[in-house]
């Protein structure tokens, strides 16, 4: 975010804003030589800085001076979201991306934030031009508490972006697994695939996320061939994570399933320890 301005006026207005000086601010929005709603180049005003800020007294000076209050970026201070809102803020107001204050609130694990805009009317079934929800963009960071929040505000737990990546596979690759748990509970498709052919389960083998695995075999995802032809143990062994070869092996993944080349897994790996669980024979000079 840039402080940078076109005048020394408008300049002091944002460093007033930004440090919380009420005073400074009061003498110069009263000077009548500059407007509350002064902006930068990148379209920042001075009602956004201190919100940002979180100042509080600053930004209901603003407000009280007529800064637009529906130009305003989303951030993290419940107490100033809920003077915006006494003011008539917007829940409907979009960026460019198409993101709302709650996709941004959600994004960044604003909890309370998310609270007052479900309260206020915001759409939790809100999107980014590229299809993604406010549950998506929380599965994504790891937000547990708000995707309780937009599951019990009706979010749905299996709508995804679209390339077709759902909250679920999100966080499975990213490695979250309590949001694993919330979403699988919650009713979240264990097999749901991307356009690519991947599933949840097949990118935290890939990724070698032991937790977020154990979370899923609960729920008796697909251990066979996939759609993009290859298999979850496939993955567990492109890793050369013997971990998640042995949590696989341990749910009846076949380790002769070959993949669309006919490929045994022992034949993509050099580690001797994967070898040595998926073909014992090979090392002990039997075949």
């Amino acid at each position: 975010m840039s402080f940078k301005k076109e005048t020394p006026l408008a300049n002091a207005v944002f460093w007033a804003a930004r440090k919380g000086n009420l005073a400074l601010l009061q003498l110069l929005l009263n000077s009548g030589r500059v407007d509350a709603d002064c902006r930068d180049s990148y379209g920042t005003t001075a009602l956004m800085v201190a919100s940002y800020s979180g100042h509080y007294d600053c930004v209901k000076e603003l407000i009280m001076q007529g800064a637009d209050i529906n130009y305003q970026r989303e951030q993290g201070h419940h107490d100033i979201v809920k003077l915006l809102f006494e003011f008539g803020a917007s829940t409907e107001f979009q960026t460019k991306d198409g993101g709302t204050a709650l996709t941004v609130a959600s994004q960044y694990g604003r909890s309370k934030v998310v609270d007052i805009l479900l309260k206020n009317g915001a759409n939790v079934h809100d999107q980014l031009n590229d299809g993604a929800t406010s549950l998506f963009l929380a599965a994504q960071e790891g937000h547990v508490t708000v995707i309780r929040q937009l599951l019990s505000s009706g979010a749905k737990v299996n709508q995804p972006r679209e390339d077709g990546t759902a909250p679920l596979w999100m966080a499975a690759q990213l490695g979250h697994s309590e949001v694993v748990k919330v979403l699988l509970l919650r009713g979240a498709d264990r097999d749901a695939d991307r356009q690519d052919g991947t599933t949840a389960l097949f990118k935290a083998a890939l990724k070698g996320h032991h937790s977020v695995i154990e979370e899923l075999l609960k729920f008796s995802p697909s251990l066979g061939l996939l759609k993009n032809g290859s298999t979850v143990l496939h993955a567990a062994v492109l890793s050369g994570n013997l971990q998640a070869v042995l949590l696989l092996l341990g749910a009846n993944a076949d380790p002769m399933l070959p993949n669309k080349n006919d490929e045994l897994p022992g034949d993509l790996t050099k580690n001797d320890r994967i070898l040595r669980v998926l073909h014992p024979k090979i090392l002990n000079g039997d075949s």
